[in-house]
C-alpha cells in the first residue's frame, strides 16, 4: 500500500472511429505524463474510440479494432510507465452476437502491469438531449472500486456522477478517491452545473473527486475539457483549462486519518460571460473542417450581420488562408451592403470575390415567363435569388473543394425564415444554434475582444454599420426582417421559452408578450420542422438545439390552444 499518488489527468481531443489516431494520441499523453513522473494517468470517456462512437459500436469489426488497441496498449504498461484508466467500448465475450444483441458496455478498463487489471461498466445510461446511449450500450452494474497500488478508486463514467447511487455504492465499498471519466459537451452554464453535482458527490461521501473531460468537436457537439479535482472538503484542488488538450499532473498523499488530500496544482481560469460561447464555437468549426479534411470553407458574404460574425467565426478558427468569401448582389443589394461586405473582409485578411446573381435572375425570368406571365411576383422570385446563390456557393465548392458554410441563426431556423436549397445551402453552420440578439452581443464583444487560440486579428472586425443596420434580406426594394418578423428582442424570448423551456402560451404572455404574436410563433415554429430537417448541422451552445435535443414531427395536426 503507497501514501502517495501522482495521478495525470489527459484531456485529450480524439476523434470518432480513428482508432489508429486515437491509440497514438494516447501513447504521446501516455509519454508525457511517464516524464512528468505520473503512477497512473487518467483520460476520457470511450477515448480510444471517440465519443459519442453510436451506431459504430453495432459493427463486430468495428470492436474487434477498438479490442486488439487496447490490448497493445495494456501490454506495454509493462514496461514500468504509468498505469492508464482510460474508456472503450467492451464486449463480455467479444463475439458478433454479443454486438448484434446490444451486449456492449460503455466501459472503463484499468490497464496495469501489462494486463487489463480491472473494468467497470457505465450504469446510468442517458437518453436524453443529444444522448441515446441506450439505443447501443447495455447498462452495468452498480459498481465496485478498483485497486490500484493499494488504493481503493472509485470509478465512475460521466453520468454515474449525476446520480447519488453510484458514488453511494463506491462509498459503502470503501472507496478512497472517486475518479470520474467524462464526455460531456458544453453548454452555455453547464460547467456551474457540472461543479455543483461533482460538489455535491463530495459532500455525500466524504471522498474527493477527479474529473476528467475531453475537448474537441464532434458533428454538432463540442466538448470542453475544464477538468479538475476537488478534495473531500469541496475545495478545488486544480482546474484545467478550457477548450483545448492539456495534461495536469497532481500529487496525492494519504493523511494521518488514511484520507486521500490533493495537493495544490494548476489554476487555469475558466473564461465567463460571451467568451466561452465564441471559444465553443471556433472550435466546433475547426473540428468539423479539419477531421472532415476540408482545405477550408466558402461563405457567402453579404454585408449582413449573420454572415460578417460567421466569417469571423471562420478565419477565428481556420485562419484567413482557408476562408474565401463571395459577394453575390443581385439588384436589390444595396451600396452599403457591398461597401460593408469589403470592408469586413478587409479587417479579416480574407480573399472577397463577387460575382452577380442578375444574370441568373434575368434567365430564370425568360425560362419562366410562359409559366408566371400573368401572375404577380411573390416570394416565389425572392427565392430564386437565394438559390441562384446557393448555385454560386456550391459550385466554388465543387472546384475548389471548400466546404459552404451557412450562416443562418437560430431565430431564423426557428420561424422558417430561410430558403430550402438556398441560404440552407452548406454543410455546416456554426451560427445555428445561436439567437439573433445573441449574434449581435457576440458581434460586439469580439470587436473588442481576442478570444484565446483565435487564429484571426485582433480588434475590429467587423464594420459598425453591420451591427448598427436593420437586418435585411434584400431581396425585394426596401425590405427588412421586421417586415414580415417581430423585433427580434421579442420574438428571440418567445423561442427561447417554446424551444428550451416549453414553457405554455399563458406563461409567455405572462412575460408580457401579445397573445396573438405568441401563437404566430408558435405556428411558425412547428410548421418549419421541415425545412430544420433538412439544415446543415451546427454546433450546439444551448440546452436544446435543433436536431437530436428537439424531435418535432413534420406533420403534425396539433398546432397549441391557438
Amino acid at each position: 500500500m503507497t501514501d502517495r499518488l501522482k495521478i495525470a489527468l489527459a484531456q485529450l481531443n480524439p476523434v470518432v472511429g480513428d482508432v489508429a489516431g486515437n491509440l497514438r494520441r494516447l501513447r504521446d499523453a501516455r509519454a508525457e505524463a511517464a516524464s512528468l513522473g505520473a503512477d497512473l494517468m487518467v483520460a476520457s470517456e470511450l477515448v480510444l474510440c471517440g465519443y459519442p462512437p453510436e451506431d459504430l459500436v453495432l459493427k463486430a469489426h468495428f470492436l474487434e479494432e477498438v479490442e486488439a488497441a487496447l490490448d497493445a496498449l495494456a501490454l506495454e504498461t509493462a514496461d514500468g510507465g504509468p498505469a492508464l484508466l482510460i474508456g472503450a467500448p467492451w464486449r463480455e465475450d467479444r463475439t458478433r452476437q454479443e454486438a448484434l444483441r446490444g451486449h456492449v458496455f460503455n466501459a472503463a478498463f484499468l490497464l496495469a502491469d501489462g494486463e487489463v487489471a480491472a473494468v467497470r461498466c457505465k450504469h446510468e445510461l442517458p437518453n436524453y438531449g443529444v444522448f441515446d446511449e441506450v439505443r447501443v450500450f447495455k447498462p452495468g452494474p452498480l459498481p465496485g472500486p478498483v485497486s490500484f497500488k493499494g488504493v481503493r478508486l472509485g470509478v465512475m463514467v460521466c453520468e454515474d456522477m449525476w446520480f447519488e447511487d453510484v458514488a453511494e455504492c463506491l462509498e459503502e465499498s470503501a472507496a478512497e478517491l472517486l475518479v470520474v471519466i467524462n464526455g460531456s459537451p458544453f453548454e452555455w452554464d453547464k460547467y456551474d452545473e457540472r461543479m455543483q453535482l461533482a460538489v455535491a458527490r463530495v459532500v455525500e461521501t466524504g471522498l474527493p473527486l477527479v474529473y476528467v473531460n475531453q475537448v474537441g468537436g464532434q458533428d454538432e457537439l463540442v466538448f470542453d475539457g475544464g477538468s479538475f479535482v476537488l478534495n473531500a472538503n469541496r475545495a478545488l484542488a486544480t482546474q484545467m483549462p478550457a477548450f483545448e488538450t492539456a495534461i495536469a499532473l497532481t500529487a496525492w498523499h494519504r493523511g494521518e486519518d488514511d484520507s486521500w488530500h490533493c495537493e495544490a496544482g494548476g489554476m487555469e481560469p475558466l473564461e465567463e460571460g460571451l467568451e466561452p460561447i465564441y471559444r465553443a464555437l471556433i472550435l466546433g468549426l475547426r473540428d468539423y473542417v479539419g477531421k472532415n479534411g476540408f482545405p477550408g470553407v466558402v461563405i457567402g458574404l453579404s454585408g449582413g450581420i449573420d454572415s460578417a460574425l460567421s466569417a469571423a467565426i471562420a478565419a477565428d478558427a481556420l485562419g484567413a488562408e482557408q476562408v474565401r468569401c463571395v459577394m453575390m448582389p443581385s439588384p436589390y443589394t444595396s451600396r452599403e451592403s457591398l461597401e460593408d461586405a469589403a470592408e469586413c473582409a478587409g479587417l479579416l485578411g480574407l480573399q472577397l470575390d463577387e460575382v452577380s446573381i442578375e444574370p441568373s435572375m434575368q434567365a430564370f425570368e425568360t425560362m419562366l415567363r410562359p409559366l408566371f406571365d400573368s401572375l404577380p411576383p411573390d416570394t416565389t422570385e425572392e427565392n430564386i435569388q437565394a438559390r441562384a446563390r446557393g448555385i454560386l456557393l456550391m459550385a466554388l465548392s465543387n472546384k475548389f473543394g471548400h466546404m459552404v458554410l451557412s450562416t443562418g441563426n437560430k431565430s431564423e431556423m426557428s420561424v422558417g425564415y430561410a430558403t430550402l436549397y438556398g441560404d440552407m445551402c452548406g454543410g455546416y453552420n456554426v451560427l445555428k444554434d445561436v439567437y439573433k440578439t445573441m449574434v449581435y452581443k457576440l458581434s460586439q464583444w469580439r470587436n473588442q475582444a481576442l478570444p484565446k487560440g483565435a487564429l484571426g486579428p485582433a480588434g475590429r472586425v467587423i464594420p459598425e454599420r453591420i451591427i448598427t443596420k436593420a437586418p435585411s434580406a434584400e431581396l425585394k426594394p426596401d425590405q427588412t426582417d421586421q417586415d414580415s418578423l417581430p423585433p427580434y428582442e421579442a420574438l428571440d424570448d418567445i423561442l427561447a421559452c417554446l424551444i428550451e423551456g416549453e414553457v405554455p402560451v399563458e406563461g409567455i404572455v405572462a412575460r408580457g408578450h401579445e397573445r396573438t404574436t405568441v401563437n404566430r410563433v408558435w405556428r411558425m415554429l412547428e410548421n418549419a420542422e421541415y425545412k430544420r430537417r433538412q439544415a446543415p448541422p451546427g454546433v450546439k451552445i444551448t440546452r436544446r438545439a435543433f436536431g437530436r435535443d428537439r424531435r418535432y414531427p413534420i406533420v403534425n395536426a396539433f398546432k397549441g390552444p391557438a
